[in-house]
């Protein structure tokens, strides 16, 4: 049986280090923390992407924010407003985005913002009633 390092002890450069055997074989799997704590990050891939994190962070916030507000019906133009904002943000988010973790943040926030938009248009629309 060959020397195949497990889990633990893997990373994605090891790969090109380790040629014997299927070790060699191992795709590239992104990065992963050798010292066992749990690190909450969008990076994935091992790689930084600033922009793309403040667009996850904004779509998802836009679209609490569009969530919240849709419940209120003296909020409807906020929500209304927030909700269209998030909804197209989102969309755009979702298209520049790199990694799994960011799409999934991405998503709540989307549908937070439609259903924002949603109630806002249903309480009473873009424009404050008169």
């Amino acid at each position: 049986m060959h020397d195949v390092p497990g889990p633990a002890e893997y990373t994605a450069g090891d790969a090109a280090a380790n040629t014997t055997g299927s070790a060699a074989n191992i795709p590239n799997t992104g990065h992963i923390i050798r010292d066992g704590r749990g690190r909450i990050t969008l990076n994935t891939d091992g790689r930084r992407h600033p922009a793309e994190n403040v667009m996850v962070l904004a779509t998802l916030l836009v679209g609490l924010l569009a969530f919240v507000t849709g419940f209120i019906v003296r909020a409807h133009v906020i929500a209304a407003w927030a909700g269209a904002i998030g909804f197209c943000a989102g969309l755009y988010t979702q298209f520049v985005s790199s990694t799994t973790a960011q799409r999934s943040i991405i998503i709540v926030g989307v549908v937070a913002s439609f259903v924002g938009v949603a109630l806002g248009i249903a309480h009473g629309g873009f424009l404050p009633k008169p």
